[in-house]
This record gives C-alpha cells, structure tokens and sequence, in this order.
C-alpha cells in the first residue's frame, strides 16, 4: 500500500510540473526560457537523490569513516563535466564566466565547509533531502541560505574589518548611494570587483601556444580539472583504499609480489565500488553541460543575454535592477536564488531589499514565479521527492534537540560561507572548476578543509557527551 501510495505521488507531482509548464508557455512563449529551469532542476534532483550525491556527505565519510565513495563520484562528474564545458567553450555555446580571483575565496571555503557539516548537507544536498521529506536541511536552506544570505548582503555588520581603501575605491566606482548601504556593498564594489579573473584557455601563453579548439581542451579540461582530479582520486587511493585493496588482491594472487598493474585495478575498482554513484557522476556531468547548452541555445533564440530583459519585454521591470538584469547564471547554481527569496518574504514584512548592490545593481528581485534560478531550485527539491517516492525512500523527519541547532546554525554559516566568493560548492567550486577556472579549486580547499574542521568538531562533541552519558551512568 505504500509503495502505490509514493508512486501516486510522484505521478501527481510529475503531472503538476507539467501543468505549470504547460501555463507558463500559454501565458508567453518567452516563459520557456523559465521552464527549461525547472526541469534542469528537476533532472539534477533526481540524479542528487539516486546517486546520494552531497559534499557534506563525501567530506564526512572520508574523514571519519575512510569511505571515499562519494569523493569519488563527485570527481568522476567534474572530469566529464570539463569535457563537455570545453566543447561548448569551442562551439561557443557556453554561458560560463569566471569569478574573481583572490583570498576570499578560500576564507568563504572555509566557513561553507564548516557549516555544511554542522547542517548535514551542502547547499545541493539540503535541497534535494528536503525533497526526502528531512526538515533539518529545510531549516538550514530556509532560515540560513534563504533568510540569513538576504540579512547578511543587506544589513551594516562587518564594517569594521573593511579598509578605508575599500570605502573609497567603493565610492569612486559612482554607484548611487540609495544602493550602497551594507558592509557587503563596500566588499564588493572595494574589493572583490577588482580583483582579477582568471580562465586557463584566456592566459596569453595558453592562447599563443594552443590556437583553436586546443585551448579549452587542454587549459581549461585538462590543465585545470582533469590532472587536479586525476591527482587527488590516486592520493585517495593511496591514503584510505590500497593497503586493503592489495592485501586481498595479494591473498588472491596467492602471495605474490603487487605491481603497478595491481595499482591501476585497485583505482578503478575504487571509481566502480558504487556503480550507482559513479553512474550519477557521470550523468550529472552531461546533463550538466546539457543545460549550458540549452540555456545558450534560449539567449540565441529570444536575442537576449539575461531573462531580465525577457521580464522587462513582457512589462516586469519592477523584477529587475537597475542594469535591466536578474540572477540568470545560465547553468547549474545554488544559494543565489535562495537569497532573492529570503528577500522576497523579508520586503512583505516590509524591509527594503533592493537598497544593496546584490538585489539592486545585480541581481534583481523577481517575484518568485518569475524568477528562473529559483524555480530551479524548486525543480531540484521536487526531482528528488520523485525519486524518492519511487524508491520508497522519502520520509517526513522533523528535527529534534541539537539537530535543529545544528541546522540553523550549519545553514548560517554556508549562507554567509558563500557570499564572499560568489557562490557555493556548485557554483563557487565544481562549475568553476570544470570551465577552467582555477579559484574554484581555491574555494574547494577552503571547503575540504572546513569541513575537516567540521567533523573534528562533531567527534569531539560526541565524545565528550558521551563522557558525560556514562559518568551519569
């Protein structure tokens, strides 16, 4: 009965999604540009759910319990996903931008890595385990990725650690003072705007010596993810699988010496230990450059860079800001979108929320149903609940004691953690990271290391409560 039951569901909530697609293309065909979000989103969500793809989980298997099965999986799906990223690049059907590049980055890392193991999920990962039926990754994506990001790029809270330089390089840029109003806008406009960018295949060297297609295929894929990845899934090996792989294969061999033959098997029983995760890398990787591809295919379509100016055509103008933009990355992304829906609800109590640079100048306020990246999200979480349904696998948790603690408190830190650098462990690492831009492997070693830092910190609590459980005892 209740295996009907979820699969009655996924069918409701299937067809919903198709009705609301079906009314967005009635009201404007323009709303397509909308809908292919949605079931991009979608897509991701149930490959997250399948594949039990999180970065939270793969940082806290690896460090306490040595299981580097979700590691794996996600360098799998980075290194096709570079393949792809460099085909687009060279058909330039690509809508990847790198991001500043600089200190903050890794320092954002850090305190996202921190928070994601505290809430038990990152910014993907809580998504698609709200779609699970978990209640705690709902309030670290509620309270902290969509309240706490709004409060943080709005409200005077850090001023005191901004240099007077940033103040003045901020103030020099002309922007008008009823959008410089938070410490976040001084960040910004005095900090991060003038840092450089940096993409493998755009370096003078790589462009002179790699004319053509070349350059994206070998600085942006290879240099820049695929030597990276390649690197770290033999230190894995090495440092948590080859001394049992070799010791059974060894016993198998009947005693003999190993060899570097027995290397390369051990590797690549590592990348196929979980043939569903792996599976998934490798379909999240495709579908991945699937979405650039369409999304570029969409702006080529309606003659636009930025579904702003679709919004604006269709009369919205109030939705956008004052470059005629919103938040339309153009590819997978997360916490962005969250952030302009913390606003959202935050201006209905009242609140100015286009007073700042990040919602006035440039990412705009859309209301939520006009709002591209947000329905993403919303298509994630209800791509997995699909999955989950189907599996039998969805299950209402609501969170008890430390748990609620732990995710609003995890949630704050990954909505702050990813502010600073532009972005979180999709946008700010693994798409970076796969379109040749190398400070998203910045941001990946603030975030493997916060999340060290996260998992110390949970053995040492666990440990010392339960000290305390048996003196009590």
């Amino acid at each position: 009965m209740e295996e009907k039951r979820n699969k009655i569901w996924a069918f409701i909530i299937t067809g919903v999604l198709i009705l609301i697609s079906a009314l967005y293309y009635q009201t404007n065909v323009f709303y397509m540009y909308l809908v292919a979000y949605i079931w991009f989103g979608f897509a991701y969500g149930m490959m997250l759910q399948y594949g039990r793809f999180c970065f939270a989980s793969a940082s806290r298997d690896l460090f306490a319990a040595g299981v580097p099965r979700m590691a794996v999986g996600i360098l799998v799906a980075l290194m096709f996903f570079s393949l792809i990223q460099a085909t687009l690049a060279s058909t330039n059907m690509s809508t990847f931008h790198p991001a500043p590049f600089g200190i903050h980055t890794l320092i954002a890392g850090l305190v996202f890595g921190v928070g994601m193991v505290l809430s038990g999920g990152c910014a993907s990962g809580s998504l698609y385990k709200i779609g699970e039926g978990n209640m705690t990754s709902f309030l670290a994506a509620f309270f902290g990725l969509c309240i706490g990001q709004a409060i943080f790029v709005d409200v005077k809270w850090f001023d005191f650690m901004i240099p007077q330089k940033w103040v003045e390089t901020a103030a020099a840029k002309g922007i008008p003072a009823d959008k410089m109003t938070s410490s976040f806008d001084n960040y910004l406009a005095g900090y991060v705007w003038d840092q450089p960018t940096v993409r493998m295949s755009d370096l003078p060297a790589i462009k002179e010596a790699l004319p053509g297609a070349s350059k994206y295929f070998i600085g942006d894929a290879l240099i820049t993810a695929l030597i990276p990845a390649v690197i770290l899934l033999i230190v894995i090996y090495f440092f948590y699988i080859r001394k049992g792989f070799l010791k059974k294969r060894a016993k198998q061999k009947g005693g003999a010496a190993t060899s570097f033959s027995d290397d390369v098997a051990g590797i690549w029983n590592m990348i196929t230990a979980s043939k569903r995760t792996t599976l998934m890398g490798v379909l999240i990787g495709i579908v991945a450059g699937l979405h650039i591809f369409v999304m570029k295919g969409m702006q080529n379509r309606f003659a636009v860079d930025n579904f702003g100016r679709l919004l604006t055509k269709m009369g919205f103008t109030a939705d956008v800001s004052t470059s005629g933009k919103v938040f339309d990355p153009g590819y997978w992304y997360i916490t962005s979108q969250e952030g302009q829906f913390g606003a959202w609800i935050l201006e209905k109590f009242g609140w100015d929320m286009h007073d700042n640079i990040f919602f006035g100048v440039n990412n705009g306020l859309p209301e939520p149903w006009r709002n591209p990246a947000l329905w993403m999200s919303f298509g994630i979480i209800f791509g997995a609940m699909v999955m989950a349904r189907l599996n039998n696998e969805y299950k209402f948790k609501l969170p008890k004691g430390e748990l609620i603690v732990w995710g609003l408190l995890g949630g704050l830190l990954m909505g702050w953690g990813s502010r600073p650098a532009l972005g979180c462990n999709i946008g700010a690492f693994f798409i970076r990271v796969a379109g040749g831009d190398p400070s998203g492997w910045l941001y990946g070693t603030g975030m493997v290391g916060g999340a060290f830092i996260g998992v110390k910190f949970f053995n040492w609590w666990s440990e010392r409560k339960m000290a305390k459980e048996m003196e009590s005892f």
